[in-house]
């Protein structure tokens, strides 16, 4: 196997076959870590997400180019090979390819890659070391399976838009796909795991999650809340189910978040808004009489803190060793000192960008001997068909493609 990079992941090639989010999430955080990605994509259209925009990357003119943010969002550190899977012949050179990779990553509706012999069951006799991840939005089987995975469904299905959003609004869903994202997160972990197995067995597997699913997992708290009470819990917008006070209050100039944790921090809490009497008071003494008392309490806290503008109120809860923090607007945040000292905001260079570069968020993961690395801008469509094919199948293979006409 061949890699450029000396990260963790090092030697590990993923055939990937995922577009829109959850896949490409996970792809890009394994080529983050050093692994060889092979974006399969439509010759001349690509990844759907390409066409997401505006906003697009604009070329030396101003102009758009084809280039979405969205799509750059989760495609870094990846080689594009643009190849016809509906052409048997474009299928065939998918299965070629495959014999000098480790995993084939898809998002096709259950048994939509059976017709171009790309199944699980088509490969696992001739490639019985593959680690096989499949992502759908209802997964491989039950009464929805053959459902489509959009991520909104996903988090209307799985009840978390029910729990977002104020109480006497409409259910509302996360304002970014984070079903996608955290399924992507989830794939990856099982990949790890199954290559694990596969290095002490020798075994390749079948890997089977769904958008649905994982949404479901990280219910979490709320979750078993209602699987231990039996009562649906309720649309609280920003506050907490099971502590209080922790959520946002209006200051005098904006807004701030308050996540009192204990009753010593909710006793200093008091002090600092100028109401020592909340914190005397029995019926507010605990956090379970706060639970219980919540709807007579936080607006006596919101009258209180309505009077002190935000840095007054920040600064000194932080003297006070009080949990609190601001509400970031984007460029608040990209611009804070914090995200330039995690190196959270990423420059790469950018063959469309007129400026050169594109901007991008940065990878969490600070490794202390094999840290992430950023080689590869998130490709053109296509622009390395010709290199992965001529390096993994031979220059007769990429010549025979061409003539062929099923690859871009």
């Amino acid at each position: 196997m061949t890699s450029d990079t000396a990260g963790p992941l090092a030697g590990l090639r993923v055939l990937d076959l995922t577009r829109i989010l959850a896949g490409p999430t996970c792809t890009q955080l394994f080529g983050d870590m050093g692994a060889e990605i092979l974006k399969i994509e439509r010759p001349g259209g690509g990844d759907d997400t390409r066409k997401w925009g505006p906003p697009f990357v604009k070329d030396a003119d101003g102009a758009d180019t084809e280039e979405s943010a969205y799509y750059l969002c989760a495609n870094r550190n990846k080689k594009s090979v643009a190849v016809n899977l509906a052409d048997p012949r474009g299928a065939a050179l998918i299965r070629s390819l495959l014999d000098h990779c480790d995993v084939l990553m898809e998002n096709f509706k259950v048994g939509g890659l059976r017709a171009y012999g790309l199944s699980y069951d088509d490969l696992k006799e001739s490639h019985p070391k593959l680690i096989y991840c499949s992502i759908t939005g209802f997964g491989q089987t039950g009464p929805n399976k053959d459902k489509p995975g959009y991520d909104v469904m996903a988090q209307g299905y799985g009840g978390i838009m029910s729990l977002t959003g104020t109480p006497d609004g409409e259910p509302m869903k996360v304002g970014v796909g984070i079903a996608g994202v955290v399924c992507g997160l989830y794939a990856g972990n099982a990949i790890l795991a199954a290559l694990r197995h596969r290095d002490k067995t020798g075994m390749g597997q079948h890997i089977d999650l769904s958008l649905v699913d994982t949404q479901i997992s990280w219910l979490i708290n709320e979750g078993t809340n209602y699987l231990t009470s039996g009562t649906p819990p309720l649309r609280r917008g920003n506050a907490h189910p099971n502590i209080v006070p922790y959520q946002t209050f209006q200051t005098s100039n904006g807004h701030a978040i308050v996540a009192v944790g204990n009753d010593s921090q909710y006793q200093r809490f008091c002090a600092v808004i100028g109401r020592p009497d909340l914190a005397d008071d029995p019926r507010f003494a605990t956090n379970t009489n706060r639970l219980a008392a919540r709807d007579e309490l936080v607006p006596l806290i919101a009258e209180a803190v309505r009077l002190i503008d935000t840095e007054t109120l920040l600064s000194e809860l932080a003297t006070a060793k009080v949990p609190a923090g601001p509400v970031h607007t984007l460029p608040e945040v990209f611009e804070t000192d914090q995200v330039a000292a995690r190196e959270m905001k990423i420059s790469m260079p950018h063959p469309k960008a007129g400026s050169g570069t594109v901007d991008l968020i940065g990878n969490p993961i600070k490794f202390s001997e094999t840290p992430v690395t950023y080689r590869h801008a998130p490709p053109v469509c296509g622009a390395d068909t010709d290199a992965v094919i001529t390096d993994l199948l031979g220059p007769a293979a990429l010549e025979a493609a061409k003539t062929d006409g099923i690859v871009g």
